[in-house]
């Protein structure tokens, strides 16, 4: 009977340890950043190009920057101003909604990180029902908190939603509202029926021709021109319909790359064991195809949050746009760097803690794609 043999690295013994220069941090930086005189020359000129770049920045925002203080005559170091962000840090969350009913944003902001955590953490039970009260129940409480007029609320008109939390409102409203038709375009673009599929090729295409700008144009200056006299729609809510009927259009056509992407068997074993239409959808292919294009629907997440800033050409003041409007103000004009880079980070947590999250989902469902 043949005896095996074992390979060990090199200048290792089978009965010792490997030595610390080939394992750890020590063993990963030798065999990836300094192998050879190439991959060594490489990255100390990437160390020289990082310090070059990023060493002025970090001295500008952090060690040279001013942080205390109420007005502009705080900034004297000639670092970032964040005293600015500070000062106006409010309004750049809430907009112009009234201090004393912000109360209504953070509770509602409550339930609605309380909710989601209640639908992505593994480990909690209820997903079914927590399911169903993120689709159904929270949408009214958010409503009712948000806009009041009801249960001894007073009204909060939409002309004073602003910042941050009208870009969550615009983006989630978007987000959910697409999604399912979204994939209702797409089983209509592989529909049968020829009326079906070219209604749905139709508004796919329709949609994804034109710009998100131009949409939101029509549905605030154009739409109005077309309806009955006294008939009148609010402009964040004509905003909503533009943004969520435009995104499904892109949603659709992800979605179809998914149900293309399912073996034509998949398909046959459910008509064989006699499943309607919309169960073997259900329960067979549409699981598969999401489970595919979970990285192209992210990236449409993410894409849709932040084209929620060009709702400034009609009026509504995100948090790109309330920025702009605050570097107005002859109080603090020239701190224009700082105020851009607060909405960038900000922006940035969003769709990082977004694309972070579908890494997670894909990891738990084993995309077959992975190895």
């Amino acid at each position: 009977m043949a005896e095996t043999t074992k390979e060990y690295l090199p200048g290792t013994h089978p009965d010792l340890p490997p030595p610390i220069t080939q394992v750890g941090v020590i063993g990963w930086m030798r065999q990836n950043l300094f192998s050879n005189w190439w991959n060594t020359l490489l990255t100390f000129l990437g160390l020289y190009l990082a310090w070059t770049l990023f060493a002025p920045a970090i001295q500008w925002a952090f060690i040279d920057a001013d942080w205390a203080g109420d007005s502009r005559e705080a900034c004297t170091s000639g670092g970032a101003c964040w005293v600015f962000v500070k000062v106006r840090l409010n309004q750049f969350l809430y907009g112009f909604y009234p201090l004393e009913e912000q109360w209504r944003v953070n509770l509602t902001g409550l339930i609605l990180v309380a909710g989601l955590a209640w639908l992505m953490v593994p480990d909690i039970p209820g997903k079914r029902w927590g399911g169903l009260f993120m689709l159904l129940g929270f949408p009214v409480i958010a409503y009712l908190l948000l806009l009041g007029g009801h249960f001894g609320l007073p009204e909060v008109e939409t002309t004073k939603w602003g910042g941050l939390m009208l870009t969550l409102v615009l983006a989630l409203v978007g987000i959910v509202g697409a999604f399912p038709l979204g994939i209702v375009m797409a089983l209509g673009r592989r529909s049968q029926m020829p009326i079906v599929r070219a209604l749905s090729v139709a508004y796919i295409e329709l949609w994804r021709g034109v710009p998100l700008i131009t949409v939101l144009f029509m549905s605030s200056v154009m739409l109005p021109l077309f309806l009955p006299e006294g008939v009148n729609f609010d402009k964040l809510l004509r905003a909503l319909i533009g943004i969520l009927l435009f995104q499904a259009a892109y949603i659709a056509e992800v979605v179809r790359g998914g149900l293309q992407a399912i073996p034509k068997g998949q398909f046959e074993a459910a008509d064989a064991l006699g499943l309607s239409y919309w169960k073997k959808m259900g329960l067979v292919i549409l699981p598969q195809a999401l489970k595919l294009v979970i990285p192209g629907i992210v990236n449409t997440f993410n894409e849709l949050f932040k084209d929620t800033t060009l709702v400034l050409i009609i009026g509504l003041l995100d948090l790109l746009a309330i920025i702009k409007t605050a570097l107005e103000d002859p109080n603090w004009l020239g701190y224009s760097i700082e105020g851009y880079v607060f909405a960038g980070v900000v922006f940035w947590i969003f769709c990082f803690g977004m694309s972070r999250y579908s890494m997670m989902v894909e990891r738990r469902l084993h995309t077959g794609h992975r190895r």
